[in-house]
């Protein structure tokens, strides 16, 4: 091989090498506010976050905030060291905050700031009603960060009894603030009850119960048969009632109203006539 050869094999060898400590050298420097822990304690005082773009070898265009991936609106300033206030902050208001900086000549650079909350469940059936035989979904959700680990468990008295997937009736479904219970052909015996669902994270935990209640399958036909005792109740009321009403007080219908009149006042004439006697 040709000495230049060799030697120009070197140079672009080392060029190589020293590449990637180049462009490191390069990149802009973000100082980052450290991460955040809301607890109760704090929900009544404002937390401030901040980015300071220290070093940068282009000019910078802009910075905005983002927070789980998504920008937030009215935050967007040519400030090199931008700030994000939380007001009154709270679970929801937890997550993964980003200070982005866009350059015109370069790639955006970014600093990434977690603000931790204990996990609150914000939806969930209070109560559930169905069939024999139906299928029954109890759900929870929350806010909070890191997103909780999900569990569920059946409640009976002071002791309960965890679930999982391998009953083949029971399945649980967990998608980050999450959580869904799907139950299968519900059993009267031995599915209704409270069912708890618990969400935990690095910072703390918390649990609802969902009350799952199984009627009989002639549970739909309970109204009409109400209904009919209720009329049954009545006609037997009504027999009883004509049955002790008095003879006397029921007129006979054949004998004309106009013949009572004359009987009685014949009798009153009788009666006139047996005084004049007397006398």
């Amino acid at each position: 091989m040709h000495p230049n050869a060799v030697t120009l094999a070197l140079v672009v060898l080392l060029g190589n090498l020293m590449l990637p400590f180049v462009s490191a050298q390069n990149e802009p420097k973000i100082n980052a506010s450290d991460q955040t822990i809301l607890t109760a304690d704090t929900s009544s005082k404002p937390v401030t976050l901040q980015c300071n773009l220290t070093t940068a070898h282009t000019p910078h265009k802009e910075s905005f905030w983002m927070k789980n991936g998504h920008e937030i609106p009215n935050t967007r300033t040519e400030q090199r060291n931008t700030t994000y206030r939380i007001t009154k902050p709270r679970a929801d208001d937890s997550g993964e905050y980003m200070c982005v900086y866009t350059f015109d000549t370069a790639p955006n650079a970014n600093a990434t700031i977690e603000v931790k909350a204990k996990p609150d469940i914000t939806g969930h059936k209070r109560s559930e009603n169905k069939n024999e035989g139906e299928n029954a979904m109890l759900y929870c959700k929350s806010v909070g960060y890191p997103h909780p680990t999900w569990t569920w468990r059946k409640v009976d008295g002071t002791s309960y009894t965890d679930i999982d997937n391998s009953t083949g009736r029971f399945f649980i479904t967990n998608r980050d603030n999450y959580t869904e219970l799907n139950i299968l052909n519900l059993d009267i015996n031995t599915d209704p009850g409270k069912y708890e669902c618990n969400a935990t994270n690095v910072i703390g935990n918390i649990a609802e119960t969902t009350i799952l209640r199984v009627r009989s399958h002639l549970a739909p036909l309970w109204p009409f048969l109400g209904v009919l005792a209720e009329i049954i109740i009545l006609v037997v009321i009504i027999v009883v009632y004509e049955k002790r009403k008095r003879p006397d007080d029921i007129m006979d219908d054949d004998e004309p109203v106009g013949t009572m009149k004359t009987n009685s006042t014949n009798n009153h004439k009788d009666k006139n006539i047996r005084q004049r006697n007397t006398k």
